[in-house]
């Protein structure tokens, strides 16, 4: 299965005023109320005055502002939302978005490479480190010998302050093990091309499913439990078509789009 990734990259923020000032909706004119709203805050969002990750006043407020309904400011944000300006989450109020990051699972785009294209610096954190002797599922897609070890790597994705992906990778041992020692702060796949000359090229299936946040991923990615995460599960191929990685990724779904 062949899958574009769009990365929505969020964070949160408090409530901002910084657009509200100097700005009066125009009765009128042929301009409905609610696309005067929508427009203004559109410019305070480019033009930076309502940062990225910022609240906006509520409805209530912004309705008793500008002197319209809430339908008005309703109908506003409503299409803001919808558009991937402003997002909504559930007893905390409604929030500017941050940039979105386009990356593409068939070309091999890596977070890294995604994140720098998009001018957001990133850095990864190792969590854990473990070689397992009998995980079934990953030994049969890396292709091991029944006696083969696997080296298990988790590693917590950041764009800016944000963790975005909860990364668990599995390796042959007896082929990857120097990644024990490697520091995995900054690209793998760049690691694996300019020092070792394997280079990743292919993804094999790739299955998206939805999972909810629990004990152990819900810290590490700031999530409370039971938060929405997409689990996506891939297997990456070096040029010779041989297994590199299994992967596990689980990812805050308010954050990505998928499109196939």
């Amino acid at each position: 299965m062949r899958a574009s990734i769009i990365i929505l990259l969020r964070i949160n923020g408090r409530a901002g005023t910084s657009f509200m000032s100097n700005f009066g909706l125009q009765q009128n004119t042929s301009v409905p109320l609610y696309r005067q709203l929508k427009d203004k805050i559109l410019s305070d969002i480019s033009s930076g005055k309502l940062a990225e990750g910022e609240k906006i006043p509520t409805e209530i407020e912004l309705s008793e502002l500008y002197n319209i309904s809430r339908i008005t400011v309703r109908n506003a944000v409503k299409e803001l939302v919808a558009e991937g300006y402003l997002v909504k989450k559930q007893g905390k109020g409604t929030f500017v978005c941050l940039p979105k990051i386009e990356r593409k699972v068939v070309h091999l785009l890596s977070f890294t490479a995604a994140c720098d294209a998009n001018h957001l610096p990133t850095h990864s954190v190792v969590t854990r480190r473990e070689i397992l002797r009998d995980y079934r599922n990953a030994r049969q897609l890396l292709e091991l010998e029944s006696d083969d070890s696997v080296l298990y790597i988790q590693r917590l994705r950041i764009a800016g302050d944000a963790p975005l992906m909860l990364e668990n990778n599995y390796y042959s041992l007896k082929r990857l093990g120097f990644l024990q020692q490697e520091d995995l702060s900054g690209s793998l796949y760049q690691l694996l091309r300019e020092k070792y000359a394997i280079v990743p090229t292919y993804a094999g299936e790739t299955t998206v499913e939805m999972v909810r946040a629990d004990s152990d991923s819900a810290p590490l990615l700031k999530q409370p439990p039971g938060e929405p995460l997409f689990l996506m599960k891939t297997l990456i191929l070096d040029s010779q078509h041989q297994p590199i990685h299994y992967g596990e990724q689980y990812i805050v779904a308010e954050r990505y789009t998928f499109s196939f």
